[in-house]
């Protein structure tokens, strides 16, 4: 008596008399994958990759999800972006740099006539834009020197600590440390245009002084890092913002403490949960402000 002519699952026109050594279905030469015994077929490979617990660092993020550091590259390339937008576009600095509340005109490349704008008028979104701005109001040879210095920290530092924790986490992180340096600028300063990723970037080199930190690594060069932050700080007060670098530096060490430091279990949770809490605190912080400069315009 002859055999019943047995055919893969997949590729019914293939005569197969070899089974996945799982589910025991007939697969073609296409469709086998070595296992440890015999051959598996794609689904059950598929299957086994699932009940494989991804190795993580001790921050959360995945050991091999920031192989590439895609996150810094994008951030780069969006401030070289908006860089060239504001060569080209002028009134883009007036329109979208970090304002609290003022008079904005034709010399401040803003808007055609005088026009009360801000964060004071409902123009949240300041907060955020102005930290991928980089020229000056008034021009100058500033803005080049400006984005240059803040691209290649972010470059030495942004994939060191993207690597550690991971895109997702560090994409949060780099926003709140930005969005903190424009908070203290509006509260300190709400009367001026600040411009600049720097605020953004202090708060990823807290994260990296963090990281060492809670890694255990030699602290020497670490310390003469930050140290070189600090000065840069005392010094950009002559011709920056140093309300944004201390805003950033501020926040982005409350954030990195919160990701370093979560115990690992519900790690996630607990790490969310300080982001929002910190997100929280920021906007209260504008909320406030915006109160009492409207109440004083009042």
């Amino acid at each position: 008596m002859e055999a019943a002519v047995t055919t893969c699952y997949r590729h019914p026109k293939y005569e197969t008399y070899v089974r996945c050594t799982r589910c025991e279905r007939f697969i073609c030469p296409d469709c086998m994958r070595e296992a440890a015994v015999g051959h598996q077929c794609p689904e059950c490979v598929k299957d086994g990759h699932k009940s494989v617990r991804q190795a993580r660092t001790v921050f959360g993020g995945a050991v091999a999800g920031a192989a590439v550091p895609v996150v810094t590259y994008a951030l780069i390339a969006l401030n070289v972006a908006a860089y060239l937008g504001e060569l080209a576009r002028p009134d883009l600095v007036g329109r979208f740099g970090m304002l609290g509340w003022g008079l904005l005109g034709p010399e401040s490349g803003g808007y055609a006539a005088p026009t009360v704008a801000g964060v004071a008028d409902g123009e949240w979104y300041r907060l955020l834009t102005g930290a991928f701005l980089h020229l000056r109001p008034t021009g100058g040879s500033f803005g080049i020197m400006h984005i240059v210095m803040n691209m290649l920290c972010l470059w030495n530092v942004g994939r060191t600590v993207e690597d550690q924790l991971g895109r997702a986490r560090y994409a949060a992180l780099y926003l709140l440390s930005a969005l903190g340096g424009s908070v203290l600028v509006y509260l300190i300063a709400p009367h001026s245009i600040v411009v600049g990723a720097s605020g953004a970037i202090f708060g990823v080199s807290a994260s990296y002084y963090v990281i060492c930190r809670r890694l255990g690594r030699d602290m020497q060069a670490v310390n003469r890092f930050m140290a070189g932050l600090m000065i840069w700080m005392v010094v950009s007060a002559l011709f920056a913002s140093w309300q944004a670098h201390l805003g950033g530096l501020l926040a982005g060490g409350l954030v990195s403490l919160a990701l370093a430091y979560a115990p690992r279990k519900n790690r996630t949770a607990i790490q969310v949960a300080a982001g929002a809490g910190v997100l929280v605190l920021l906007i209260v912080l504008v909320l406030m402000k915006t109160s009492s400069l409207t109440s004083f315009a009042a």
